[in-house]
């Protein structure tokens, strides 16, 4: 791990943050060009096409809409959702929550890598040598990282990128963010990509799905349970001083 951070830090500045001024710029086009076709309407216009297409290129139907997902999230595009809701569309709430988790994981893992290349090592080291406030803040999330990681998935109101990026400027380990990120999703898609696999029905009745449905509260107190449950060590040590045993 050390040799790991040493090499980061003796990469050129401009080698440490490309894949983030790449990431931005991709973005910040991407919020003004694609807004029109990664969008609900969009979704329902092109319906037809697409189970047809579907219908007759099953897989490479799965390997580009994967593909699709990864950018969308590595990019931080819009129309995560409207991607989450295509998968259960096209593949069924099942099959569609098995490849929206992945995509959602593996486009996390992107941007969190080049996040962590660009600024984690080197604000984790200056953290390191700080003291104070600072240290004892440092010190705190560093003893409850897995319980931090999947409240922060598990709160459907803490953006996804801000999820991917919180973790890569504390310097968290790529296995432990991958891990956090794959299980802490699985309520929020599970969700979604059911709404998504009963779109057909509402498009017969020319309507348009509830998006908010994450926050009734049928839906959201399990989800906020679980959220309770994540923080539970914390609390635990908290009130008998003892070691995280997630750590």
């Amino acid at each position: 791990m050390t040799d790991m951070t040493q090499d980061t830090r003796d990469k050129s500045p401009i080698v440490r943050y490309a894949p983030m001024v790449v990431i931005g710029l991709v973005a910040l086009i991407g919020a003004f060009a694609l807004r029109d076709y990664l969008s609900f309407d969009a979704l329902r216009e092109n319906r037809e096409a697409l189970i047809a297409f579907r219908d007759s290129n099953f897989v490479l139907t799965v390997l580009g809409f994967v593909l699709i997902y990864v950018l969308v999230v590595t990019f931080s595009l819009p129309g995560a959702l409207i991607a989450t809701l295509t998968g259960g569309f096209l593949f069924g709430a099942a099959f569609g929550t098995v490849l929206n988790i992945t995509s959602a994981t593996i486009g996390a893992t992107l941007i969190f890598s080049a996040a962590r290349l660009g600024l984690g090592d080197r604000l984790k080291t200056r953290m390191d040598g700080s003291d104070g406030m600072v240290a004892r803040i440092k010190k705190g999330l560093d003893e409850n990282q897995w319980s931090m990681l999947f409240f922060i998935r598990l709160v459907p109101a803490v953006p996804f990128f801000v999820a991917n990026l919180i973790p890569a400027f504390l310097s968290v380990p790529v296995r432990r963010f991958v891990i956090s990120t794959f299980l802490g999703i699985i309520p929020g898609s599970l969700v979604y990509t059911s709404v998504g696999a009963g779109l057909g029905e509402v498009f017969a009745r020319g309507e348009t799905p509830n998006f908010g449905i994450i926050f009734e509260p049928h839906i959201l107190l399990p989800i906020l349970g679980l959220c309770l449950l994540s923080v539970l060590p914390v609390l635990i040590k908290a009130v008998t001083g003892k070691k995280d045993v997630l750590k």
